[in-house]
């Protein structure tokens, strides 16, 4: 089958099996080009959950596709390649949360919402990047553990430096690539352009940068932005989406493209086959999905 045809065929499949296909800003272009929605990790799965269909495709990574079974434990939700992991993601162990309870019996736990379902179901609270900042400000303790990403635990710390806050030493292997080096380079040859950086990137990367946003941040920050060229230090799947949203501007990836290998293993072909054949499918226990639940309903009572 050519890439037509395999469209045309998912498109029928969709309907047929009353599914929405969700895909993360970081994924192929043709993912994104066939999703009913785009967007971030916890974006999608509060769509999944508004969605009348009752089958979730996941084009994502395995914690999301968990994160859209917590909070739609009704639905059918399917990640079309089960080995799309996230390293920053198994850099925290529910054990290893357990150890810091231990260690710091008066410190409230936050994790970031790219953690294992096993792993939020011991948290306190759960934020995404563009929150944690936020979150953390309004939680009533002066001690907080921050898990798993080093970085972006930083940025919660420079933001915050009347609380005390223990950071896991986790990191996002695309994010931590981004140097110091690129962002004077970047000034160098396009002094016009607006520099995004994620906040998982180092504290080098992110002094030097003009914005510090998730990835729905950036796509926001451009579409309202009068600028006409930017430069990106996040995974290079979301210059696709960005060229979408603002195609008379100019975009381009921080020094060399970052690729996240995990975001670009599901295919047209992998989508078809777990429609056609409704697999993977994520199951998670009540337990656990209650468990879970409840330090993403605390964020957002917040």
């Amino acid at each position: 089958m050519d890439n037509n045809e395999l469209i045309n065929k998912i498109k029928e499949l969709k309907e047929k099996k009353n599914a929405v296909i969700v895909a993360h800003n970081y994924q192929r272009p043709e993912i994104q080009d066939i999703a009913d929605f785009t967007g971030d990790s916890l974006e999608l799965s509060r769509k999944c959950a508004a969605a009348k269909e009752n089958m979730i495709v996941f084009c994502g990574v395995k914690f999301m596709a968990e994160t859209a079974k917590i909070l739609s434990p009704q639905k059918k939700v399917l990640l079309p390649k089960i080995d799309a992991g996230c390293q920053l993601a198994d850099s925290i162990t529910p054990a290893e949360v357990d150890e810091y309870r231990k260690n710091y019996p008066d410190a409230v736990i936050v994790g970031y919402v790219n953690t294992t379902a096993e792993v939020k179901a011991k948290l306190d609270y759960c934020v995404t990047s563009a929150n944690a900042v936020d979150i953390v400000k309004k939680i009533n303790s002066k001690k907080i553990v921050f898990l798993p990403d080093k970085n972006l635990g930083l940025w919660v710390k420079k933001n915050i430096p009347e609380k005390e806050i223990i950071i896991h030493n986790g990191r996002c292997y695309v994010h931590h690539k981004f140097l110091k080096e690129d962002v004077l380079n970047a000034r160098k040859f396009h002094p016009d352009a607006v520099i995004l950086a994620h906040p998982e990137c180092s504290p080098e990367v992110l002094t030097l940068s003009d914005v510090i946003a998730s990835t729905s941040g950036m796509i926001k920050y451009v579409k309202e932005s009068s600028a006409k060229k930017f430069i990106l230090a996040t995974e290079e799947g979301i210059i696709h989406r960005l060229q979408k949203e603002r195609p008379d501007a100019e975009f381009y990836s921080l020094g060399n493209a970052q690729i996240c290998f995990n975001m670009k293993l599901i295919k047209l072909i992998d989508v078809y086959n777990s429609l056609e054949k409704e697999v993977v499918e994520i199951n998670l226990s009540d337990e656990i999905i209650h468990k879970a639940k409840l330090p993403i309903d605390r964020m957002v009572a917040l």
